[in-house]
């Protein structure tokens, strides 16, 4: 279905469907966007025809099998990928290492704070549009705590420790004001008794990544 030529409303109806074919319930938002309306992000999906040789960007926010939240971003390249920009691995390498560093710092007994100033610096070029949060709590929805940026950072905001069996997302949304396309991509972590375990087992875009 992710091919050129449908709407995106016609590939988010896939996700819809296959939830529910599931035992799922419902989905958040509607956020899937294509070519130029994935910068910025929060765009919902519409009648817009996916394009040869762009790029899809989709955030689940779904509630899925026994009312668990499913909440993972991919970002996908859609046709030849010999016509993959050097722009668009830019953008997507460094949210691949946004989600890699920040998820390695995940451990039962650290403190949100540290979550916030600790991982990887997100490079000034790409503040103005920044996610709202580098991590979520997540269970049968979006939930407690947030994990902002340092900028965002409000002492005493969200002060907790993180323990084991608390699930985070780990989030990054990599796009230049005024840029042409961006990046978003969210992996789901389980926070266990000696670190993680990430729960998200759909690979990334390799053609997509300067390794």
């Amino acid at each position: 279905m992710c091919v050129p030529g449908v709407t995106e409303n016609d590939i988010w109806a896939v996700l819809h469907a296959e939830n529910i074919k599931r035992g799922g319930e419902w989905i958040e938002t509607r956020l899937l966007s294509s070519g130029q309306r994935t910068n910025p992000w929060f765009q919902e999906c519409g009648p817009r025809v996916v394009q040869e040789n762009e790029i899809l960007a989709f955030d689940t926010d779904l509630i899925g099998c026994y009312g668990i939240c499913v909440d993972i971003s991919r970002t996908w390249f859609i046709g030849d990928k010999a016509k993959i920009t050097p722009k668009q691995k830019e953008l997507y390498t460094e949210a691949y290492y946004q989600i890699k560093e920040n998820t390695e710092i995940i451990k039962p007994g650290i403190n949100i704070k540290d979550l916030v100033f600790g991982g990887r610096e997100l490079p000034k070029k790409y503040e103005a549009l920044r996610y709202s949060c580098k991590m979520h709590g997540v269970g049968l929805c979006d939930e407690w705590p947030l994990v902002h940026y340092p900028v965002d950072y409000v002492d005493g905001a969200f002060d907790a420790i993180l323990e084991p069996g608390m699930v985070l997302c780990v989030e990054a949304y990599i796009g230049e004001e005024g840029g042409l396309e961006g990046i978003k991509l969210e992996d789901q972590v389980l926070v266990t008794e000696y670190g993680y375990e990430n729960l998200t087992n759909f690979q990334f875009e390799k053609e997509l990544i300067n390794f």
